[in-house]
């Protein structure tokens, strides 16, 4: 082969005249397409058009995924809708370019396959994926704020029809390569050894670009965008606020309305209505939340230590059970121990669904099956890398456990509790070695929470921490690292909020107004509403933890109902009475917007002074993280891009 080497991409052109383009952008662990990269990729593409033209172009990647999409730092760094607006420009060019181009053009896509980087793809005249499972494509912008702005707005939609592609674009999620395949997004997913001969087969055939069918192309007519706009906006509703989140709105509206024009003038408005959400505040605060989540996994990766793989679970409950699930889901070889075999039995039925529907594929659900062994002698103590106890929240019963634990455990296996509040100090007393103690506090319900808190405890090992950490980061779950002490981070943010709402509920504001207002703020679930799935007798013992400590008090009604059985949810009946399927008695609201917005203000406030404590008594190493552990802890309103963000930007206070 002959070629040409840039700084990101090289050019090969063999021997049957195919030039192969292969994009490496260089100091970066995955190709994105900054302005730089978008620069080398046009001087490539003036290469290729002058001199001899090629056969057929293939893009591909020199790493282990084909391009995660747009820069998003430089997104985050974007000052104006100028800037906003060059970067567009300039993206949309390369696209425009490549679709252009006389000779056949193959995207051949391995490992993950987004943004731009399927905006790239859509841009060539066909696609080849590996059928692997680690190849995802999709288009993701809107989790950012925004949507598609290389074209993807115009090309997907005509490729695939526009409900397929809208479904897309506004859900976010991704394709395996077969599920691409079947809907058109791809023309093949093979086998990694099949991959370039059906590239070079493609470009010797060139058979024509996909279209979608007949009925499909409907939608795309006047009368079948504003048939199909109503349905699209109410699926829309259910998860996103058009004032909290305005991107799916926007998508929407830019399809309705551009929809039969030409492919050129679709893209122009694309390219407003992007430059436009860019330059708004929910997009560069979800950006921020972007980079927040990538430190956090980033952090997890920087320790050179050995992952534990080999993990024992005590405690069958619902977090236990749901807990050795996941990490078995992820790979790890879990074993399993509860005095009540009904409690392993309940967990491998739990588990078989989990992973039904995520891994889809029998095979592999039988594999994942197979990582989780129950363990009714508990012998899993000897040869496990962790162990992790999930039992009842009580100090002495805890204690106990891990006195029974540490003569039988490896010297190097480190012990892992899941405790919501006890401080690591006094679970550690008895202990030989308290540094092999530290805290690994997933959230309920465990498969949907992303974060999980590392606790460290005056005495935790460094090391062990470090390798708890990279244990959470390999399971597919956001680690964060949190100083023991009453609460941690996220349950000593979220009481106050709690408490807040019990008060005004136990002083007459109506529960149906007090979740609404919680929502209106941004939300995903009222305070009461989450009281209620939490469990109030675990509300009422967390707030016991942290009551002298934080100076909380659980009302006095709250706790009356405790004491009378009334639980929440499990038990049927808590601020609201739930019926067979555990929908609530939800009841009309009182109040109007306004005031509704205000009982917002004063239920929130609690927990953005909290925020504020925790950050000022270095519970986390900064405010930063204050911001990324509420959020993926608690959910807190991600348009916001964290409490103190917001109170900054709300007040002008810094930290």
């Amino acid at each position: 082969m002959s070629g040409t080497k840039l700084q990101h991409c090289t050019i090969e052109r063999d021997s049957d005249g195919i030039a192969w383009v292969t994009l490496d952008v260089q100091g970066e662990a995955a190709n994105s397409l900054s302005t730089e990269v978008l620069k080398e990729l046009e001087a490539a593409l003036d290469e290729l058009d002058s001199g001899d033209r090629p056969k057929g172009i293939v893009f591909q990647s020199g790493k282990s995924g084909f391009i995660a999409g747009a820069n998003v730092q430089e997104l985050g760094a974007i000052e104006n809708a100028t800037e906003a607006d060059a970067l567009i420009e300039r993206g949309q060019r390369v696209m425009d370019r490549i679709e252009a181009m006389t000779a056949p053009t193959v995207a051949l896509i391995r490992g993950f396959c987004l943004g731009g980087g399927l905006e790239l793809a859509l841009a060539c005249r066909y696609r080849v994926a590996d059928r692997d499972p680690s190849t995802r494509l999709g288009l993701p912008e809107v989790r950012l704020g925004i949507h598609p702005g290389f074209g993807g707005t115009v090309r997907l939609p005509d490729l695939i029809g526009a409900p397929a592609a809208l479904d897309l674009m506004l859900s976010g999620r991704t394709l395996e390569g077969r599920a691409a395949q079947r809907m058109g997004l791809v023309d093949f997913a093979l086998s990694p050894w099949q991959l370039v001969d059906a590239t070079r087969d493609l470009i010797r055939r060139d058979p024509g670009r996909h279209r979608p069918k007949w009925w499909q192309r409907l939608a795309g007519t006047l009368p079948g965008r504003y048939a199909l706009k109503p349905i699209m906006q109410r699926q829309v509703k259910q998860s996103a606020r058009a004032e909290h989140y305005p991107a799916p709105y926007a998508m929407l509206d830019l399809w309705v309305r551009h929809g039969g024009e030409s492919a050129p003038s679709r893209i122009k408005a694309e390219r407003t209505s992007l430059t436009r959400l860019i330059d708004g505040p929910t997009a560069g605060n979800l950006i921020r939340v972007f980079l927040l989540q990538d430190r956090l996994k980033r952090e997890a990766r920087s320790s050179d230590v050995v992952v534990p793989n080999r993990v024992h679970v005590i405690g069958a409950g619902t977090m236990g059970g749901d807990i050795a699930a996941w990490l078995a889901l992820n790979g790890c070889r879990v074993t399993l121990f509860d005095e009540h075999d009904k409690a392993v039995a309940s967990t491998l039925k739990r588990a078989r669904s989990l992973f039904q529907k995520r891994l889809k594929r029998p095979e592999r659900v039988t594999a994942a099956l197979d990582r989780l062994t129950p363990d009714p002698r508990n012998r899993g103590v000897e040869g496990a890398d962790i162990i992790i106890e999930a039992i009842v929240e009580n100090l002495d019963a805890k204690q106990g456990l891990f006195r029974s634990l540490e003569p039988r455990m490896r010297e190097d296996a480190i012990l892992a509790t899941n405790t919501s509040s006890l401080p690591l100090e006094q679970l550690a007393e008895g202990l030989q070695q308290p540094g092999r103690l530290i805290g690994l506090h997933f959230f309920n319900p465990v498969a949907k929470m992303p974060l999980v808190e590392i606790v460290a405890g005056e005495h935790s090992d460094a090391t062990n921490l470090d390798r708890g950490q990279a244990l959470i980061a390999s399971a597919d779950k956001l680690p964060l690292r949190v100083k023991s002490a009453p609460g941690f981070l996220v349950n000593r943010v979220l009481m106050p909020y709690m408490i807040r709402a019990a008060e005004l509920y136990a002083k007459g504001t109506q529960r149906e107004s007090l979740d609404e207002a919680a929502k209106r703020f941004g939300m995903p679930m009222g305070p009461l509403e989450l009281a209620d799935a939490v469990g109030l007798d675990v509300c009422v013992a967390a707030v016991d933890v942290m009551a002298e400590p934080l100076g909380l008090e659980v009302p006095a009604s709250m706790r009356s109902m405790v004491d009378n059985g009334t639980l929440g949810r499990k038990s049927g009946r808590g601020f609201y009475v739930y019926d067979n399927k555990g929908k609530p008695d939800r009841g009309r609201i009182s109040l109007e917007p306004a005031e509704l917005d205000r009982l917002g203000q004063d239920l929130i406030k609690p927990l953005l002074d909290e925020a504020e404590r925790t950050r000022d008594e270095g519970i986390v190493a900064d405010g930063d993280l204050v911001d990324a552990g509420t959020i993926f802890g608690t959910g807190f309103a991600p348009f916001t891009g964290g409490p103190l963000h917001y109170r900054e930007q709300h007040s002008g206070q810094r930290g």
